[in-house]
């Protein structure tokens, strides 16, 4: 849809100019700041191809008020006419608005409690009210000092309070910290060269977040595969992988536990199907079921895009394997379909390179990435190359946020250090070390502690079944210490 922002400024016809044309966008129409009649008529010209938004002056008189439609109400009421259709807008009420009420002051002791009251239980919390952190050390409201091997999800790259992000963010701020995609602006440019200089994309679309971003990847692998003619595309994601919150990524999780109660008919999304990760094998049975295969209804299916993590986090840290992704790789260009790479938490340096696939020697058609790309600060990249990189068009996708200076003065300044302190190499040293470390535990422990595996800065170790308790609880313990 398009948006038309019709301005309540007095002005005469002769200060249209076709200067401001852009791309056959003609210029805004000026409407007199008391005619709300002029306003109905254009509304209803309009919302048959448009949606449009109305931009209106506080000051409004008894007579402005009309009808849609209709003719000028001549009672300033709302009561029934033959000659009114759709909506009546009426003399705004004169009755004082509800007084907005400042936020409460909050200190670490009552946070606990007013997140119970305020706040929707949609997260299991540990019992502690974090205040301020500064490198890899949080400080809790308890007076305790804690390491941070969270780093907010694998997101806080750089660590807490870094004196280069917090002057980007703050000298962004400065200037004006968003505007519209309607515009160009220079921080989204010089992030988005970036991306494309340091990896095998082409082209970026920018986004707020992990989840956002395999949103778009998973719609652009749609309309790739619809522009090809495939009727019914489906994509392959991997068992225990994890894409995201939203509903179509969420669909790509193949979790059944994310599943519970989002479902419509016991159905996710279609268009989903999920294989073992690193079984070359299902993976090539699949590919060849779907491509040969009609839905219920004998419609075209095919293979849309075979949508992997590098590294799969969530499911277990457990690393690609590279014999697994070059078939992935070989099946997908056989099909004409689309390999996708969800870098949301390995990418961005967390493995040793810049993105986990590149440990795998293979290039993806489209990768994503958020969390530490804007190292802590909302941001989300959707990359491709090729073919790929111009599927979407104008009007097939879009995000009010995305891209915006302040969002990508952080990514600018997260690249500018990561280069410009060589931050690849004390992942691989610091991950060595932390590996290293993790083993002579899992040794002490034998009966608790099984395998350590993962890449660079993102570990885990195996707590065993018979342990006698969960990670969780594990975690929880520790921290008391």
């Amino acid at each position: 849809f398009s948006l038309l922002l019709l301005a309540f400024v007095k002005s005469s016809t002769s200060a249209r100019t076709e200067k401001f044309r852009l791309h056959n966008l003609h210029p805004l129409p000026f409407v007199e700041s008391n005619t709300y009649q002029t306003v109905a008529k254009m509304f209803l010209r309009t919302t048959a191809l448009s949606t449009v938004l109305l931009l209106a002056a506080s000051s409004v008189t008894e007579s402005d008020a009309f009808v849609a439609g209709g003719v000028p109400s001549t009672t300033g009421t709302s009561a029934a006419s033959s000659t009114r259709r759709f909506s009546t807008i009426d003399k705004p009420s004169t009755a004082a608005a509800p007084k907005v009420l400042p936020p409460p002051e909050v200190t670490g002791d009552d946070a606990a409690d007013l997140f119970e009251a305020h706040v929707q239980k949609t997260y299991g919390r540990y019992p502690i009210t974090l205040l301020s952190g500064k490198g890899c050390n949080v400080y809790g409201s308890d007076g305790k000092e804690y390491l941070d091997f969270v780093s907010g999800i694998a997101t806080c790259a750089l660590g807490h309070n870094n004196k280069e992000l917090s002057e980007a963010v703050s000298n962004q701020m400065k200037q004006f910290h968003h505007i519209s995609n309607l515009y160009f602006n220079t921080q989204q440019a010089q992030l988005a060269t970036w991306l494309t200089d340091n990896s095998c994309a082409d082209k970026v679309f920018f986004c707020n977040s992990g989840a956002e971003a395999n949103e778009g990847a998973i719609k652009l692998a749609r309309k790739h595969a619809n522009d090809r003619g495939v009727d019914c595309p489906v994509i392959i994601t991997a068992i225990q992988s994890f894409h995201g919150r939203t509903l179509a990524a969420l669909t790509a999780t193949a979790q059944p536990k994310y599943h519970a109660g989002f479902t419509y008919g016991g159905e996710m999304v279609p268009g989903f199907e999920y294989v073992p990760y690193n079984d070359i094998e299902a993976l090539k049975a699949k590919v060849d079921e779907i491509n040969n295969t009609p839905d219920a209804q004998g419609r075209k299916r095919g293979l849309a895009a075979i949508m992997m993590e590098p590294l799969q986090g969530e499911g277990g840290i457990i690393p690609g394997n590279p014999e697994f992704f070059k078939a992935a790789r070989e099946l997908a260009d056989e099909s004409g379909a689309l390999l996708m790479c969800d870098e949301v938490q390995i990418g961005m340096g967390r493995s040793g390179h810049l993105w986990g696939h590149q440990k795998l020697g293979i290039e993806p058609d489209v990768f994503t990435s958020a969390k530490a790309l804007g190292g802590g600060v909302p941001i989300g990249a959707m990359m491709a190359k090729g073919a790929a990189a111009d599927v979407l068009t104008p009007g097939t996708h879009a995000s009010t946020y995305g891209g915006n200076p302040l969002a990508c003065s952080a990514g600018v300044a997260v690249a500018k250090y990561m280069a410009e302190n060589d931050l690849l190499a004390n992942v691989e040293a610091r991950g060595e070390q932390l590996a290293a470390g993790l083993e002579k535990i899992a040794e002490k422990y034998p009966g608790i502690l099984g395998e350590v595996r993962g890449w660079g800065l993102l570990r885990g170790v195996v707590v065993n079944d018979d342990a006698g308790c969960t990670a969780g609880e594990l975690v929880g313990d520790v921290m008391e210490e």
